[in-house]
């Protein structure tokens, strides 16, 4: 049975269960993760059969320094290590040329492996005390809500992990940005806290959108990140006729928005802040309390079209994707950058 644990000095347990092929949930910056030995294959089936996740979904891996990359990856580019140098550890995920050391498993049998540092100390702890990588994708039911405390994945996966280190509430909230850096130019695959002029920046050349032969990536499926009640994308526009018809149709709805545009007879209505990183930060644990009073659906106002709010847009995407009510976004590969 799983047990939820704070103090560093349980980090030595925690790595001796990975040694052992067993299954520890930990903090990162970005959310919870729910790791095993990245060499162990048996093990890291077990996250499959935690999760219920796809067998060709890849993983990633979880390094504690810099210098481990040539163990995980093969024909580093110098941009990794510029990127690796700037940002590690941190919320950024490089897809890199996978070694022969890394196992289908992990990689869903692609020859590209998803490598990162995370940022928090129990994490940066437990990497440094188990000495090898750690695959650990997000710690709940594959495509529901990433959890973002402690109490967040007892919930979700109950006594299926060996041990659960609790390290507060995650930090940044949302899924660390992946970049490919395994083809001719650098590909943003997934939007994050680090957006893509960042990377431009760091970098001194473009970043591209993804195009169809590009690697399979954690969260690039359409419909992810959702909670079971549905979610509807709406515009400020259109937010007060959207839930007039709803309470006509006699619908018990929630709405999350930045505008004090008034509305009728909402049965909740929740304030969400105006930058996007502390939107990001309440959004899966909003979501998630929301979840579990049995509305009928989650309306949330569209935030603002721009970079900064880009990653927030994308998880919101396709969350209101699971139910078929996308509302009025563009796909991901067609969103402004």
């Amino acid at each position: 049975m799983s047990s939820i644990r704070k103090p560093l000095d349980v980090i030595p347990e925690a790595a001796e269960i990975l040694r052992c092929g067993g299954l520890v949930a930990f903090p990162t910056e970005t959310v919870y993760g729910l790791g095993a030995d990245a060499e162990n294959p048996a093990a890291v089936a077990r996250i499959f059969a935690a999760k219920g996740r796809p067998a060709d979904h890849p993983l990633i891996v979880h390094i504690a320094n810099p210098g481990q990359l040539i163990r995980w990856a093969k024909d580093v580019p110098a941009a990794a290590w510029r990127l690796a140098r700037h940002y590690w550890p941190g919320p950024l995920t490089l897809i890199l040329h996978r070694a022969p050391r890394v196992p289908d498993i992990v990689t869903g049998g692609q020859d590209t492996v998803g490598l990162r540092i995370p940022d928090h100390p129990l994490a940066l702890a437990l990497l440094e005390a188990f000495g090898g990588g750690i695959a650990a994708p997000s710690a709940n039911r594959f495509g529901r809500l990433s959890p973002t405390t402690a109490a967040h994945v007892r919930e979700e996966l109950g006594d299926a992990m060996d041990l659960v280190l609790d390290g507060g509430p995650c930090r940044i909230g949302i899924e660390s940005t992946i970049l490919d850096l395994s083809g001719q130019q650098p590909r943003l695959l997934r939007p994050g806290e680090i957006t893509f002029a960042e990377i431009e920046t760091v970098l001194g050349q473009p970043v591209v959108r993804p195009e169809n032969n590009a690697p399979r990536a954690p969260g690039m499926l359409r419909s992810h990140y959702a909670p079971r009640t549905p979610v509807c994308l709406v515009s400020t526009a259109n937010l007060e006729a959207e839930t007039r018809q709803r309470l006509t149709q006699r619908q018990r709805i929630a709405v999350l928005s930045m505008s004090t545009t008034p509305l009728p007879g909402v049965c909740l209505r929740e304030g969400m802040p105006t930058h996007p990183a502390s939107w990001a930060r309440e959004l899966y644990a909003r979501l998630r309390t929301l979840d579990a009073q049995f509305f009928d659906a989650i309306l949330i106002e569209t935030p603002p079209i721009g970079v900064g709010w880009q990653a927030v847009r994308d998880r919101l995407e396709r969350a209101a994707s699971a139910h078929g009510a996308s509302g009025e976004f563009l796909p991901m590969e067609r969103q402004p950058y």
